[in-house]
């Protein structure tokens, strides 16, 4: 006879992206679902890591990371965030920064590392799918703040409202996924003073920060050490170098919060792909340019795409960052957005997102009433995008 069994997790199912990319296969239509390039690595990248394995560099690293890899990304961060910043307050490379199996694995650790039993995390909605179960595991709660549509911003005002004696952290993503909005410096001065006040902490997933358009600047919690004091901070190699099947990420935390940090992360994967580090390292040393030219190379694809959607019906919502375009189909279809995506991808050929995956699961029939919008990925070939419209532009 089995043990009983009970689920952890009772009200996760299949990620929303796992199920449009299968649709999207199984009915052939062009996948502008889940995020990941369609275009290839860097060729420097890819001769990179070809050599670290030609070179027999195939064990493993010290967990935190490879030093010559946290060597050049404490050179990246002081170059774009620091530059202003004290000594004193600079990233230290080897004491404040971990490599991880992908940001996902950076987030959970980070959960794990300071949220305890019946803690709460304030998110805001829409809500990346990873924080949650993550800080349900750690025995907490989701305090769930929507953002303000049409514009996606955050009422400060309510998040004072919200935070209460069981309050831990607050999560912030930023360029956000899936609006492709940004935190101004205004919201984060704000958030800094809340945090200082009520004694929190701060998970900043920044996964997209170098994808910002029409000259506007991302602004990383990096760049405020007060506010870095009690912060993770969450990079991604994936979205940066289009390498996401190799799984790299990093997490950027003061000494006291990395030392806890690595406690875990030691017990979760040890250390990350090694010779992917020493490709990356390589990249980031040898080629820098690459990550400056990033979000012109994306502004020019999300333009590609806004424009071949004048015609149509959808009306497209702003985008500042990342590679993601929301569409609002109001005028297209009265069905709810999973529906139309459905729909979309079974009938039409083109597979989209919803956005009522991202939010509170007990706030979805107001959802449903209220808001017509799925979210494009971007990180296509322009003709892969082109086509795409085309084809909406028929609804």
């Amino acid at each position: 006879m089995k043990p009983s069994f009970q689920t952890k997790l009772p009200h996760i199912g299949t990620s929303i992206f796992t199920e449009m990319s299968m649709m999207a296969h199984q009915y052939k239509a062009i996948n502008l679902s889940q995020g990941f390039p369609e275009f290839d690595t860097p060729e420097l990248l890819k001769s990179a890591i070809n050599q670290a394995i030609a070179e027999g560099k195939n064990q493993y690293c010290p967990s935190s990371g490879l030093p010559e890899l946290l060597e050049q990304i404490g050179e990246m961060i002081k170059i774009r965030y620091q530059k202003d910043v004290s000594i004193e307050n600079k990233v230290d490379s080897l004491n404040n920064i971990t490599v991880t199996s992908g940001a996902t694995e950076a987030l959970w650790v980070a959960i794990q590392t300071i949220v305890r039993q019946d803690d709460e995390v304030i998110v805001f909605d829409p809500a990346y799918d990873s924080y949650e179960p993550a800080v349900e595991l750690a025995g907490g709660r989701c305090r769930h703040i929507s953002m303000n549509t049409p514009d996606y911003a955050i009422d400060w005002s309510l998040v004072r409202q919200t935070i209460n004696n069981k309050t831990r952290a607050i999560i912030i993503n930023s360029p956000h996924n899936p609006t492709g909005t940004l935190l101004s410096r205004s919201d984060l001065i704000t958030l800094q003073k809340l945090v200082l006040e009520h004694n929190l902490y701060v998970i900043s997933d920044e996964v997209y920060e170098h994808i910002t358009f029409d000259g506007l600047r991302h602004e990383s919690v990096l760049s405020y050490p007060e506010l870095f004091k009690r912060a993770f901070v969450v990079s991604s190699f994936g979205k940066t170098f289009h390498c996401t099947g190799w799984k790299l990420g990093y997490c950027v935390a003061p000494t006291d919060l990395t030392v806890e940090f690595r406690k875990i992360h030691q017990y979760v994967t040890f250390c990350s792909f090694t010779p992917a580090q020493y490709a990356i390292a390589s990249m980031l040393k040898n080629q820098p340019n690459h990550i400056g030219e990033l979000a012109e190379f994306y502004q020019q694809k999300r333009d590609v795409l806004v424009k071949a959607l004048e015609k149509s019906r959808f009306k497209v919502l702003p985008c500042q960052g990342t590679y993601f375009l929301l569409l609002d189909y109001s005028n297209v279809s009265e069905l709810n957005d999973r529906e139309f995506c459905h729909w979309l991808t079974q009938e039409i050929g083109v597979a989209a997102i919803p956005l009522s995956p991202f939010y509170q699961a007990d706030k979805l029939a107001n959802y449903h009433e209220n808001n017509k919008v799925v979210r494009l990925c971007f990180a296509k070939y322009d003709k892969t995008l082109q086509k795409a419209a085309e084809i909406l532009c028929q609804l």
